[in-house]
């Protein structure tokens, strides 16, 4: 419990923001149809540990979600800004347009500093399945869910904390100063046309011939992608890196950060 109370009044100071997005696959069972995608969202929460560190999640040049702390307030209290959804993939898809498995869309995604100091961040993404009951699929590869990932323009890999297919882990190699918004982590969202390879054909003679049904073995399954995003103070940041997140990183003297 100490060690509880310690890390939560730790001067490191760190806050977490979540953004979910779920997509639902309902696969037509009609001979020869198209697959089909479509979607809906939950809201995000939030975790804090220090005034003035404030981020906020960027998805196509729009804030869908952050936590800042208040400063009108004065009181410690952290707000959530009004008009944002709160969640991804909210307009991706125009009016009345259906998600299409194997279609490319932008899914352009960045981290934006709206607390008053700089900060350095880390992004958390996970992609994975679940059936209609709810339960983890290990029949599909997350790596269907193809998230295109942009590492030349600040970000680094974390090929340790990267350890499985589903999770992936990000650092942004500088500290962003109040109000700057990183380069993007993420161009485009595809689902893999593989998610549809796997179907079962049954054959029914009738009075006016044979009819063939296909039906797709993963009909009804959901994909998920999250996005956390974590931030620290510039202050001190190799110590308050390995205190929050547990990660040993270098910072030079152009507060270029690296990954030891």
């Amino acid at each position: 419990m100490s060690r509880i109370k310690r890390f939560l009044t730790s001067s490191a100071g760190t806050l977490t923001l979540f953004a979910l997005a779920v997509g639902l696959l309902l696969f037509s069972s009609v001979g020869g149809a198209r697959a089909a995608l479509t979607y809906y969202s939950e809201t995000y929460t939030s975790r804090v540990q220090m005034y003035d560190i404030g981020v906020s999640l960027v998805e196509n040049g729009t804030v869908v979600a952050s936590r800042d702390y208040d400063t009108k307030k004065n009181d410690g209290s952290w707000k959530i800004n009004a008009g944002q959804s709160g969640v991804l993939l909210g307009n991706l898809l125009k009016e009345g347009e259906s998600f299409r498995v194997g279609v490319e869309y932008p899914e352009e995604l960045a981290v934006k500093n709206s607390g008053t100091i700089n900060q350095y961040v880390r992004v958390n993404l996970y992609r994975y399945w679940l059936d209609e009951k709810g339960e983890k699929l290990t029949t599909l590869s997350p790596e269907l869910i193809d998230l295109e990932l942009d590492t030349g323009g600040g970000w680094i890999l974390d090929e340790e904390a990267s350890d499985t297919a589903e999770r992936t882990v990000l650092y942004y190699n500088r500290a962003l100063g109040a109000g700057e918004t990183s380069r993007p982590f993420a161009r485009s969202l595809r689902i893999d046309t593989g998610v549809a390879a796997s179907v079962t054909q049954t054959r029914e003679e009738t009075g006016n011939g044979t009819k063939i049904t296909t039906t797709y073995d993963y009909d009804g399954v959901r994909f998920f992608v999250e996005a956390t995003v974590d931030a620290v103070q510039e202050h001190n940041a190799q110590d308050a890196i390995l205190s929050a997140w547990g990660r040993r990183v270098a910072v030079s003297s152009g507060g270029i950060l690296s990954l030891r």
